[in-house]
């Protein structure tokens, strides 16, 4: 049998990821004696994508896993913290910094860099539709959009960037919760009729499963929906995936599936609406009587951020390639409106423009190759969340 195309975690760890020019400049600096050359590294970003005012930084755990045993030390934000990518002035605002050899690091830049990348796409896009929705609840559907070898990776960062629930079993494991779905289209055709799938998906799967249907394979959404409560005595919701071709208006479908239940007695049966949607689609549907939603593709398939790891310093002295600010710099924050800002002393009076002082915003993440911090998800979850209220977008 053939090997499929993910890399494993060894190759990963052994650089076997990384672009080769990383593996050819280590070599190079072993053949001149330079492996003792000490750097400062710093993690920035110089625009966001889609015009989006802030992102979510996620991914971090994932470095310091990898980084655990390298003499190296990494200070930076926490993840979960909401930023913008320059300071006032435009200066690119350090999200993390790595001291060491850079022998010790160097060569796995193309995988820390990918580590935060992503991740931060994807929380940054969930944390949008977060806001959309507002106290609606909202599941990531969005793995069969990506390369199945990341699923862990784009469930953990859709949750912390404010989704409840996730649909893969190694994201539910990453995260601490159960795996949530509800029932493909494929076995309402396999066993011929809504009615049967319902009927054998109640007779058949652990009472601990919470009974949500899809209703739109065959019948009227408005006909499936009370049928499927009629059948499944505690059914907890139903859910419309309507295909565009015949949709028309959603939120008058959903408007009309509400009121056809609420009329027939089943007012606590709740709608889950999916299928393409994403932060604009989602505030369409506010107010027509959703309960929650499924989101896929705009998140899983969010835009990838632009951050960069260059070198700042060189064995103490400041230095920098061109279009690059040199020098060991500490990234403030102002604790009123989450405006950040940049100094290169760790002891500077920073005021923000809203006139507040700002303080200290990075951490010690890591000392000599042993961590020193560590946050679970849903930890850096509530931490997401509580930004956003700050912010006034929830």
């Amino acid at each position: 049998m053939e090997r499929l195309f993910a890399a494993g975690e060894n190759e990963i760890r052994e650089a076997y990821t990384t672009d080769v020019y990383f593996e050819r400049t280590k070599k190079i600096i072993s053949a001149k004696g330079l492996d003792g050359t000490e750097v400062w590294a710093e993690f920035t970003l110089g625009s966001l994508p889609n015009k989006w005012p802030w992102a979510v930084l996620c991914g971090t755990e994932e470095i310091l896993r990898l980084a655990e045993g390298m003499d190296i030390d990494i200070f930076g934000v926490p993840e979960g913290t909401i930023f913008r990518s320059r300071s006032p002035k435009g200066i690119r605002v350090p999200l993390m910094n790595i001291r060491g050899r850079y022998a010790e690091f160097g060569e796995m830049e193309t995988a820390m860099l990918g580590m935060l990348c992503h991740p931060s796409g994807v929380a940054t896009a969930s944390a949008r539709v977060r806001c959309a929705a507002k106290d609606k609840k909202v599941m990531a559907f969005g793995n069969r959009r990506m390369h199945p070898a990341i699923s862990g990776v784009l469930d953990r960062s859709a949750y912390i960037g404010g989704c409840d629930d996730v649909a893969s079993k190694i994201g539910g494991d990453i995260i601490g919760r159960e795996a949530v779905g509800t029932l493909p289209h494929a076995l309402m055709l396999i066993m011929g009729s809504d009615e049967a799938a319902f009927k054998a998906f109640d007779e058949t799967i652990e009472r601990s499963v919470p009974r949500i249907v899809l209703v739109d394979t065959f019948s009227d959404e408005r006909e499936a929906s009370v049928n499927a409560c009629n059948i499944i005595k505690d059914l907890k919701g139903v859910r419309l995936d309507t295909p565009s071709s015949r949709r028309g208006s959603m939120r008058e479908i959903i408007q009309e599936v509400r009121w056809e239940l609420d009329s027939k007695g089943f007012k606590d049966v709740e709608i889950i609406a999916s299928g393409g949607l994403d932060e604009t689609s989602i505030r369409e549907l506010m107010g027509a009587g959703v309960s929650g939603f499924g989101v896929g593709t705009s998140i899983s398939n969010a835009p990838t951020l632009d951050i960069s790891m260059d070198l700042v310093c060189k064995n103490g002295v400041s230095i920098s390639k061109k279009g690059k600010f040199g020098g060991r710099k500490y990234t403030y924050r102002c604790p009123r409106c989450l405006s950040m800002d940049v100094s290169l002393s760790d002891d500077d009076d920073v005021t923000c423009s809203c006139g507040s002082p700002m303080e200290i915003a990075e951490i010690p993440l890591m000392r000599a190759g042993k961590r020193v911090h560590r946050k679970d998800p849903s930890e850096i979850r509530d931490y997401v969340l509580a930004q956003l209220k700050q912010l006034g977008e929830l």
